[in-house]
Protein backbone atom coordinates (compact mmCIF):
# COMPACT_ATOMS: atom_id res chain seq x y z
CA UNK A 1 0.00 0.00 0.00
CA UNK A 2 1.70 3.64 -1.21
CA UNK A 3 0.30 7.19 -1.55
CA UNK A 4 -0.65 9.77 0.74
CA UNK A 5 -3.54 9.09 3.49
CA UNK A 6 -6.88 10.16 1.44
CA UNK A 7 -8.82 13.35 1.64
CA UNK A 8 -11.87 13.20 4.14
CA UNK A 9 -14.76 11.94 2.16
CA UNK A 10 -16.69 15.17 2.40
CA UNK A 11 -19.50 14.08 0.27
CA UNK A 12 -20.17 11.59 2.25
CA UNK A 13 -22.52 12.18 5.53
CA UNK A 14 -20.66 10.91 8.42
CA UNK A 15 -22.81 7.39 9.88
CA UNK A 16 -24.37 6.93 13.37
CA UNK A 17 -23.25 3.99 15.03
CA UNK A 18 -27.03 3.04 15.00
CA UNK A 19 -27.60 3.20 11.44
CA UNK A 20 -24.26 1.03 11.01
CA UNK A 21 -25.05 -1.57 13.73
CA UNK A 22 -28.72 -1.67 11.82
CA UNK A 23 -27.08 -2.52 8.47
CA UNK A 24 -26.13 -6.11 9.87
CA UNK A 25 -29.10 -6.62 12.55
CA UNK A 26 -30.07 -9.58 10.82
CA UNK A 27 -27.11 -11.52 10.54
CA UNK A 28 -26.39 -14.30 12.82
CA UNK A 29 -29.70 -14.15 14.74
CA UNK A 30 -29.96 -17.29 16.50
CA UNK A 31 -33.51 -18.56 16.95
CA UNK A 32 -33.30 -21.13 18.88
CA UNK A 33 -31.29 -19.56 22.03
CA UNK A 34 -32.61 -15.91 20.80
CA UNK A 35 -29.88 -13.30 20.51
CA UNK A 36 -26.94 -13.92 17.95
CA UNK A 37 -24.84 -16.87 17.34
CA UNK A 38 -21.56 -15.46 14.83
CA UNK A 39 -19.20 -17.92 15.05
CA UNK A 40 -15.53 -17.42 13.54
CA UNK A 41 -15.39 -18.35 10.12
CA UNK A 42 -19.09 -20.16 9.81
CA UNK A 43 -21.28 -17.39 7.53
CA UNK A 44 -22.55 -15.17 10.05
CA UNK A 45 -19.32 -14.54 11.12
CA UNK A 46 -17.96 -14.08 7.17
CA UNK A 47 -21.44 -11.76 5.99
CA UNK A 48 -19.75 -9.57 9.13
CA UNK A 49 -16.56 -9.29 7.48
CA UNK A 50 -18.09 -9.20 3.92
CA UNK A 51 -20.08 -6.05 5.97
CA UNK A 52 -16.10 -4.76 7.17
CA UNK A 53 -14.88 -4.59 3.92
CA UNK A 54 -17.61 -2.93 2.54
CA UNK A 55 -17.83 -0.03 5.45
CA UNK A 56 -13.80 0.09 4.91
CA UNK A 57 -13.97 0.75 1.07
CA UNK A 58 -16.95 3.25 1.10
CA UNK A 59 -14.14 5.33 3.50
CA UNK A 60 -11.38 4.75 0.74
CA UNK A 61 -9.56 2.60 3.62
CA UNK A 62 -6.62 -0.07 2.09
CA UNK A 63 -8.33 -3.62 3.48
CA UNK A 64 -6.20 -6.75 4.53
CA UNK A 65 -6.97 -9.67 5.77
CA UNK A 66 -3.34 -10.80 7.68
CA UNK A 67 -2.26 -14.70 8.40
CA UNK A 68 -3.99 -15.00 11.06
CA UNK A 69 -7.26 -14.10 9.85
CA UNK A 70 -7.49 -10.63 11.52
CA UNK A 71 -9.07 -7.96 9.22
CA UNK A 72 -7.22 -4.55 8.99
CA UNK A 73 -9.02 -1.68 7.19
CA UNK A 74 -5.53 1.11 6.80
CA UNK A 75 -5.64 4.86 5.97
CA UNK A 76 -1.50 5.08 5.51
CA UNK A 77 -0.20 7.95 7.45
CA UNK A 78 2.45 10.13 4.93
CA UNK A 79 4.26 8.78 2.28
CA UNK A 80 1.77 5.23 2.45
CA UNK A 81 3.33 4.81 5.88
CA UNK A 82 2.17 2.06 7.91
CA UNK A 83 4.67 2.15 11.01
CA UNK A 84 3.35 3.72 14.56
CA UNK A 85 -0.02 3.03 13.31
CA UNK A 86 -3.24 4.25 15.58
CA UNK A 87 -5.33 1.51 15.69
CA UNK A 88 -8.93 0.86 16.64
CA UNK A 89 -11.75 -1.56 16.81
CA UNK A 90 -12.78 -4.70 17.86
CA UNK A 91 -14.19 -8.19 17.17
CA UNK A 92 -16.98 -9.41 15.15
CA UNK A 93 -17.70 -12.93 16.62
CA UNK A 94 -19.76 -13.91 19.49
CA UNK A 95 -21.22 -16.77 22.19
CA UNK A 96 -23.48 -18.50 21.21
CA UNK A 97 -26.69 -16.50 21.64
CA UNK A 98 -25.02 -13.40 22.64
CA UNK A 99 -26.30 -9.78 22.74
CA UNK A 100 -26.22 -7.40 19.27
CA UNK A 101 -23.17 -4.89 20.51
CA UNK A 102 -20.55 -7.22 22.37
CA UNK A 103 -17.93 -6.66 19.40
CA UNK A 104 -19.71 -5.05 16.76
CA UNK A 105 -20.03 -1.99 18.65
CA UNK A 106 -15.98 -1.02 18.94
CA UNK A 107 -16.03 -1.91 15.03
CA UNK A 108 -19.05 0.33 14.21
CA UNK A 109 -18.00 3.35 16.51
CA UNK A 110 -14.48 2.87 14.74
CA UNK A 111 -16.35 3.55 11.54
CA UNK A 112 -18.28 6.72 13.07
CA UNK A 113 -15.40 7.70 14.79
CA UNK A 114 -13.45 8.04 11.53
CA UNK A 115 -16.29 9.88 9.76
CA UNK A 116 -16.19 12.08 12.48
CA UNK A 117 -12.32 13.16 12.09
CA UNK A 118 -12.90 13.37 8.41
CA UNK A 119 -15.69 15.81 9.43
CA UNK A 120 -13.25 17.92 11.52
CA UNK A 121 -10.78 18.01 8.79
CA UNK A 122 -8.55 15.67 10.92
CA UNK A 123 -5.44 13.76 9.06
CA UNK A 124 -2.60 13.56 11.65
CA UNK A 125 0.89 12.57 10.97
CA UNK A 126 0.05 9.02 11.28
CA UNK A 127 -1.50 6.04 10.02
CA UNK A 128 -5.04 4.69 11.16
CA UNK A 129 -6.25 1.29 11.21
CA UNK A 130 -9.34 -0.10 12.32
CA UNK A 131 -9.35 -3.86 13.05
CA UNK A 132 -11.43 -6.72 13.93
CA UNK A 133 -9.88 -9.75 15.04
CA UNK A 134 -11.04 -13.11 14.63
CA UNK A 135 -12.80 -15.91 17.68
CA UNK A 136 -12.34 -13.19 20.88
CA UNK A 137 -15.18 -15.18 22.51
CA UNK A 138 -14.03 -18.28 21.98
CA UNK A 139 -18.12 -19.43 20.76
CA UNK A 140 -16.84 -21.73 17.97
CA UNK A 141 -13.27 -23.24 19.02
CA UNK A 142 -13.39 -22.62 22.42
CA UNK A 143 -10.01 -20.13 22.72
CA UNK A 144 -11.06 -16.52 23.62
CA UNK A 145 -9.14 -14.04 21.97
CA UNK A 146 -7.62 -16.76 19.60
CA UNK A 147 -6.93 -14.06 16.94
CA UNK A 148 -5.29 -11.75 18.98
CA UNK A 149 -3.10 -14.95 20.94
CA UNK A 150 -1.95 -15.53 17.37
CA UNK A 151 -0.78 -12.53 16.81
CA UNK A 152 1.08 -11.70 19.71
CA UNK A 153 2.42 -15.74 19.74
CA UNK A 154 0.68 -16.21 22.98
CA UNK A 155 -0.74 -19.56 21.22
CA UNK A 156 1.16 -22.14 19.58
CA UNK A 157 -0.55 -22.80 16.29
CA UNK A 158 0.40 -26.70 16.49
CA UNK A 159 -1.96 -26.51 19.46
CA UNK A 160 -4.61 -24.80 18.17
CA UNK A 161 -5.41 -26.14 14.31
CA UNK A 162 -6.67 -29.58 15.80
CA UNK A 163 -9.38 -27.48 18.20
CA UNK A 164 -12.85 -29.16 16.76
CA UNK A 165 -16.08 -27.00 16.79
CA UNK A 166 -19.57 -28.68 18.08
CA UNK A 167 -19.84 -29.97 14.33
CA UNK A 168 -16.38 -31.88 14.49
CA UNK A 169 -14.63 -28.98 11.47
CA UNK A 170 -11.24 -28.65 12.57
CA UNK A 171 -10.07 -25.13 13.25
CA UNK A 172 -7.44 -25.76 10.02
CA UNK A 173 -10.52 -26.85 8.27
CA UNK A 174 -12.33 -23.67 8.56
CA UNK A 175 -9.44 -21.14 7.66
CA UNK A 176 -9.28 -23.14 5.07
CA UNK A 177 -12.68 -22.66 4.10
CA UNK A 178 -12.64 -19.20 4.49
CA UNK A 179 -9.21 -19.01 2.05
CA UNK A 180 -6.76 -18.79 4.49
CA UNK A 181 -3.56 -21.12 4.49
CA UNK A 182 -3.42 -22.60 8.23
CA UNK A 183 0.80 -22.98 7.74
CA UNK A 184 1.26 -19.12 8.05
CA UNK A 185 -0.85 -18.74 11.67
CA UNK A 186 1.34 -17.50 14.51
CA UNK A 187 3.09 -14.59 16.00
CA UNK A 188 3.01 -11.61 13.84
CA UNK A 189 6.38 -9.36 14.18
CA UNK A 190 5.20 -6.89 11.07
CA UNK A 191 1.64 -6.51 12.52
CA UNK A 192 2.37 -5.81 16.08
CA UNK A 193 5.47 -3.26 15.33
CA UNK A 194 3.07 -1.47 13.28
CA UNK A 195 1.12 -0.84 16.43
CA UNK A 196 1.85 2.13 17.66
CA UNK A 197 -1.42 2.55 20.64
CA UNK A 198 -4.51 0.31 20.35
CA UNK A 199 -7.75 1.58 21.45
CA UNK A 200 -10.46 -0.58 22.13
CA UNK A 201 -13.77 0.69 22.26
CA UNK A 202 -16.71 -1.82 24.15
CA UNK A 203 -19.94 -2.40 25.41
CA UNK A 204 -19.86 -2.41 29.28
CA UNK A 205 -20.57 -5.84 30.61
CA UNK A 206 -21.76 -4.55 33.87
CA UNK A 207 -23.31 -1.81 35.62
CA UNK A 208 -20.48 0.50 36.17
CA UNK A 209 -21.40 3.16 34.06
CA UNK A 210 -25.33 3.04 34.86
CA UNK A 211 -24.83 3.61 38.72
CA UNK A 212 -22.19 6.47 37.80
CA UNK A 213 -25.04 8.01 35.23
CA UNK A 214 -22.03 8.19 32.74
CA UNK A 215 -22.20 7.09 28.85
CA UNK A 216 -18.43 6.60 28.82
CA UNK A 217 -15.76 5.25 30.79
CA UNK A 218 -12.15 4.36 30.53
CA UNK A 219 -10.60 0.95 31.47
CA UNK A 220 -7.84 0.70 34.39
CA UNK A 221 -7.83 -3.16 34.04
CA UNK A 222 -8.60 -6.58 33.47
CA UNK A 223 -9.54 -9.43 35.92
CA UNK A 224 -6.99 -12.18 35.81
CA UNK A 225 -9.09 -15.31 34.15
CA UNK A 226 -8.50 -18.73 32.83
CA UNK A 227 -11.17 -21.01 31.41
CA UNK A 228 -10.17 -25.15 32.68
CA UNK A 229 -11.96 -28.35 31.42
CA UNK A 230 -12.97 -30.68 33.79
CA UNK A 231 -13.67 -34.03 32.84
CA UNK A 232 -15.80 -36.57 34.82
CA UNK A 233 -15.26 -40.48 34.13
CA UNK A 234 -17.78 -43.21 35.13
CA UNK A 235 -19.46 -46.16 33.84
CA UNK A 236 -21.92 -45.81 30.75
CA UNK A 237 -24.85 -48.16 31.04
CA UNK A 238 -28.64 -48.66 30.72
CA UNK A 239 -30.92 -46.44 32.23
CA UNK A 240 -33.88 -49.02 32.59
CA UNK A 241 -31.83 -51.89 33.62
CA UNK A 242 -28.66 -50.64 35.83
CA UNK A 243 -30.45 -50.35 39.45
CA UNK A 244 -29.24 -47.16 41.11
CA UNK A 245 -27.49 -48.72 44.00
CA UNK A 246 -24.87 -50.31 41.12
CA UNK A 247 -24.66 -46.99 39.26
CA UNK A 248 -21.15 -44.84 38.46
CA UNK A 249 -22.78 -41.80 36.82
CA UNK A 250 -20.46 -38.80 36.10
CA UNK A 251 -23.35 -36.60 35.70
CA UNK A 252 -24.30 -36.96 39.52
CA UNK A 253 -20.82 -35.84 40.16
CA UNK A 254 -21.07 -33.49 37.58
CA UNK A 255 -23.86 -32.15 39.25
CA UNK A 256 -22.44 -31.87 42.40
CA UNK A 257 -18.97 -30.19 41.35
CA UNK A 258 -21.04 -27.38 39.76
CA UNK A 259 -22.16 -26.48 42.97
CA UNK A 260 -19.31 -27.09 44.45
CA UNK A 261 -18.08 -24.36 42.39
CA UNK A 262 -20.89 -21.93 43.52
CA UNK A 263 -20.33 -22.38 46.83
CA UNK A 264 -16.61 -22.40 46.62
CA UNK A 265 -16.42 -18.51 45.01
CA UNK A 266 -19.13 -17.24 46.95
CA UNK A 267 -17.05 -17.85 49.67
CA UNK A 268 -14.01 -15.42 48.21
CA UNK A 269 -14.59 -12.09 48.02
CA UNK A 270 -14.25 -10.94 44.35
CA UNK A 271 -13.99 -14.38 42.74
CA UNK A 272 -16.25 -15.47 39.85
CA UNK A 273 -16.53 -18.76 38.66
CA UNK A 274 -18.96 -20.11 36.27
CA UNK A 275 -19.36 -23.88 34.62
CA UNK A 276 -21.48 -22.57 31.44
CA UNK A 277 -21.10 -25.41 29.46
CA UNK A 278 -21.45 -28.97 30.17
CA UNK A 279 -21.57 -31.73 27.74
CA UNK A 280 -22.56 -35.48 28.79
CA UNK A 281 -21.20 -38.79 26.36
CA UNK A 282 -22.51 -39.99 25.03
CA UNK A 283 -25.65 -38.10 26.07
CA UNK A 284 -28.54 -40.18 25.06
CA UNK A 285 -32.26 -39.80 27.17
CA UNK A 286 -32.24 -43.32 28.35
CA UNK A 287 -28.33 -43.96 28.64
CA UNK A 288 -26.41 -43.35 31.59
CA UNK A 289 -23.54 -41.23 30.35
CA UNK A 290 -19.37 -42.82 30.79
CA UNK A 291 -17.99 -39.24 30.81
CA UNK A 292 -19.19 -35.37 30.91
CA UNK A 293 -16.86 -32.43 30.47
CA UNK A 294 -17.43 -29.46 32.24
CA UNK A 295 -16.23 -25.93 31.03
CA UNK A 296 -14.64 -23.80 34.04
CA UNK A 297 -14.59 -19.83 33.84
CA UNK A 298 -12.45 -18.73 37.11
CA UNK A 299 -11.91 -14.72 37.44
CA UNK A 300 -10.71 -12.90 40.23
CA UNK A 301 -8.21 -9.54 40.80
CA UNK A 302 -5.22 -11.54 42.41
CA UNK A 303 -3.67 -14.09 39.82
CA UNK A 304 -2.71 -16.13 43.20
CA UNK A 305 -6.50 -16.45 44.24
CA UNK A 306 -7.59 -17.44 41.13
CA UNK A 307 -5.12 -20.51 40.94
CA UNK A 308 -5.86 -21.06 44.23
CA UNK A 309 -9.74 -21.43 43.98
CA UNK A 310 -9.26 -24.03 41.12
CA UNK A 311 -7.17 -25.92 43.11
CA UNK A 312 -9.79 -26.12 45.67
CA UNK A 313 -12.04 -27.06 42.73
CA UNK A 314 -10.11 -29.86 41.71
CA UNK A 315 -10.21 -30.96 45.46
CA UNK A 316 -13.97 -31.05 45.80
CA UNK A 317 -13.98 -32.49 42.48
CA UNK A 318 -12.00 -35.47 43.36
CA UNK A 319 -13.72 -35.83 46.55
CA UNK A 320 -17.32 -35.60 45.20
CA UNK A 321 -16.20 -38.65 42.34
CA UNK A 322 -14.68 -40.79 44.98
CA UNK A 323 -17.81 -40.80 46.61
CA UNK A 324 -19.94 -41.82 43.04
CA UNK A 325 -17.30 -44.15 41.62
CA UNK A 326 -16.15 -41.87 39.68
CA UNK A 327 -12.47 -40.30 38.52
CA UNK A 328 -11.99 -36.79 37.31
CA UNK A 329 -9.29 -35.02 35.84
CA UNK A 330 -8.80 -30.88 34.70
CA UNK A 331 -6.85 -29.49 31.98
CA UNK A 332 -6.26 -25.41 31.47
CA UNK A 333 -7.24 -24.64 28.51
CA UNK A 334 -6.36 -20.78 28.94
CA UNK A 335 -4.72 -18.31 31.47
CA UNK A 336 -4.39 -14.47 31.52
CA UNK A 337 -3.29 -12.63 34.34
CA UNK A 338 -4.37 -9.50 35.66
CA UNK A 339 -3.86 -6.94 32.97
CA UNK A 340 -2.95 -3.30 34.08
CA UNK A 341 -3.55 -0.58 30.57
CA UNK A 342 -0.84 1.60 30.04
CA UNK A 343 -0.59 3.91 32.64
CA UNK A 344 0.23 7.06 30.98
CA UNK A 345 -2.17 6.02 27.92
CA UNK A 346 -4.77 5.83 30.12
CA UNK A 347 -3.81 9.01 31.85
CA UNK A 348 -4.26 10.74 28.40
CA UNK A 349 -7.26 9.55 27.50
CA UNK A 350 -9.08 10.82 31.46
CA UNK A 351 -7.49 14.12 29.78
CA UNK A 352 -8.94 13.97 26.40
CA UNK A 353 -12.26 12.77 28.48
CA UNK A 354 -12.07 14.61 31.62
CA UNK A 355 -15.52 13.64 32.79
CA UNK A 356 -15.27 9.79 32.14
CA UNK A 357 -14.82 7.79 35.32
CA UNK A 358 -11.97 5.18 35.40
CA UNK A 359 -13.26 1.64 35.81
CA UNK A 360 -12.10 -2.28 35.93
CA UNK A 361 -13.49 -5.05 34.06
CA UNK A 362 -13.82 -8.48 34.76
CA UNK A 363 -14.12 -9.27 31.01
CA UNK A 364 -11.39 -10.14 28.45
CA UNK A 365 -10.47 -8.08 25.33
CA UNK A 366 -8.00 -8.52 22.95
CA UNK A 367 -6.66 -5.04 24.01
CA UNK A 368 -5.85 -7.54 27.81
CA UNK A 369 -3.91 -9.39 25.14
CA UNK A 370 -2.02 -6.87 23.13
CA UNK A 371 -1.40 -4.66 26.28
CA UNK A 372 1.63 -6.90 26.85
CA UNK A 373 2.97 -6.07 23.51
CA UNK A 374 2.05 -2.36 22.84
CA UNK A 375 0.68 0.44 24.32
CA UNK A 376 -3.27 -0.07 25.01
CA UNK A 377 -6.20 1.18 26.50
CA UNK A 378 -9.76 0.96 26.20
CA UNK A 379 -13.48 2.85 26.19
CA UNK A 380 -16.09 1.52 27.61
CA UNK A 381 -20.25 2.03 26.90
CA UNK A 382 -22.94 2.62 28.82
CA UNK A 383 -25.00 -0.71 28.90
CA UNK A 384 -28.01 0.48 30.42
CA UNK A 385 -29.52 -3.48 32.01
CA UNK A 386 -25.68 -4.24 33.21
CA UNK A 387 -26.26 -8.06 31.06
CA UNK A 388 -24.15 -9.06 28.58
CA UNK A 389 -23.60 -12.20 26.79
CA UNK A 390 -26.89 -11.70 26.64
CA UNK A 391 -29.63 -11.27 24.19
CA UNK A 392 -30.63 -8.49 27.18
CA UNK A 393 -27.54 -6.43 26.07
CA UNK A 394 -28.09 -3.23 24.94
CA UNK A 395 -27.01 0.37 24.35
CA UNK A 396 -28.96 3.49 23.70
CA UNK A 397 -28.93 5.25 20.65
CA UNK A 398 -27.54 8.31 22.42
CA UNK A 399 -24.56 6.63 24.22
CA UNK A 400 -23.89 4.78 21.27
CA UNK A 401 -22.74 8.02 19.73
CA UNK A 402 -21.14 9.76 22.38
CA UNK A 403 -19.13 6.97 22.51
CA UNK A 404 -18.05 7.65 19.60
CA UNK A 405 -17.73 11.03 19.62
CA UNK A 406 -15.20 9.95 23.09
CA UNK A 407 -13.32 7.91 20.55
CA UNK A 408 -12.63 10.53 17.51
CA UNK A 409 -11.51 12.81 20.41
CA UNK A 410 -8.91 10.30 21.78
CA UNK A 411 -8.07 9.04 18.28
CA UNK A 412 -7.77 12.73 17.29
CA UNK A 413 -5.21 13.31 20.24
CA UNK A 414 -3.10 10.40 19.49
CA UNK A 415 -3.28 11.08 15.71
CA UNK A 416 -0.71 13.79 15.87
CA UNK A 417 2.10 12.88 18.43
CA UNK A 418 3.40 14.97 21.44
CA UNK A 419 6.51 16.30 21.68
CA UNK A 420 9.00 14.38 24.34
CA UNK A 421 9.24 16.13 27.70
Amino acid sequence: MTGAAPSPTRSRRPASVASLLADVRDVGRDPRRGGYSRFAYAPAELELRTWFEAEAARRSLDVVTDRNGILWAWRPGPGGSLDDAVVTGSHLDSVPGGGEFDGPLGVASAFAALDLLDARDVGGERPLAIVAFPEEEGGRFGRACLGSQLMTGEQDPDRVLGLLDADGTSLADALTGAGLDPVHLGRDEEALRRIGVFVELHVEQGRGLVDLDQPVAVASSILGHGRWRLTVTGEGNHAGATLMADRRDPMVAAAQVVVAVRDLASSRPDARATVGRLQPVPGGTNVIASRVDLWLDVRHPDDDVTRALVAQVLESAHAVCAAEGCAVELVEESYSGQVRFDAGLRDRLRGVLPDAPVLATGAGHDAGVLAAHVPSAMLFTRNPTGVSHSPEEHVDDADAEAGAAALADVLQDLLVPREPR
